[in-house]
């Protein structure tokens, strides 16, 4: 199970935090999120897959931040087309889309993505774009039919293990954890996640 640690900023706290047992730490490359990173990481991890988060950026951008800091992992949170997506994964990258869920006919997004993208990332509906802290129904899931796997975000916490393993989607890929592991935005609970960590994959 691929578990990714989203919204990373500061540069004791990434380099803690990628020596848990994780797989993928997330980078936010959109001014509109508290947890913006701008223009200068000062700390990139090398024992997890950097994944950049771009909101509605054009292609020529995403691929100068993209060699810029090495990522490997593009998951586009915005209005991104097909068109889009196909020609990032073209050139090499793997292709996240995420989809906005807060009813079962947000599903219907999924379709013309399909043969662009390598996953999904399904979070919960709301005007910031992801990090809301927010969960969305997830038994919702059990309408996905989709040929490609998902990783589930929005609102995982420290309390949500039990709900987690109730999850039984065989396109379930792995958990996106971000907000709700916040000391404040940016800066994670080592020891909430630590805990978290250990829980899920035992």
């Amino acid at each position: 199970m691929i578990l990714k640690i989203c919204g990373m900023r500061d540069a004791k706290n990434i380099h803690a935090i990628e020596q848990m047992d994780i797989d993928w730490m997330g980078f936010i490359f959109y001014s509109g999120s508290p947890r913006y990173v701008g223009e200068t990481i000062h700390y990139l991890p090398t024992k997890v897959k950097q994944v950049g988060v771009f909101v509605n950026k054009k292609y020529d951008e995403i691929i100068r931040i993209a060699k810029k800091y090495d990522l490997t992992h593009l998951q586009l949170h915005g209005n991104e087309s097909p068109k889009d997506c196909l020609l990032l994964r073209n050139e090499g990258y793997l292709v996240i889309k995420a989809i906005s869920i807060k009813a079962a006919k947000d599903l219907t997004q999924i379709k013309p993505y399909e043969s662009c993208v390598n996953c999904f990332i399904f979070d919960t509906k709301s005007v910031l774009r992801g990090g809301s802290g927010k969960k969305f129904d997830w038994s919702i899931l059990n309408k996905y039919q989709g040929g490609k796997p998902f990783i589930l975000s929005g609102g995982i916490s420290p309390d949500s293990i039990s709900q987690l393993k109730k999850v039984k989607h065989p396109s379930l890929i792995g958990y996106d954890l971000n907000s709700q592991f916040e000391i404040t935005p940016g800066l994670k609970d080592i020891k909430k996640l630590s805990a978290f960590i250990q829980s899920i994959r035992n």
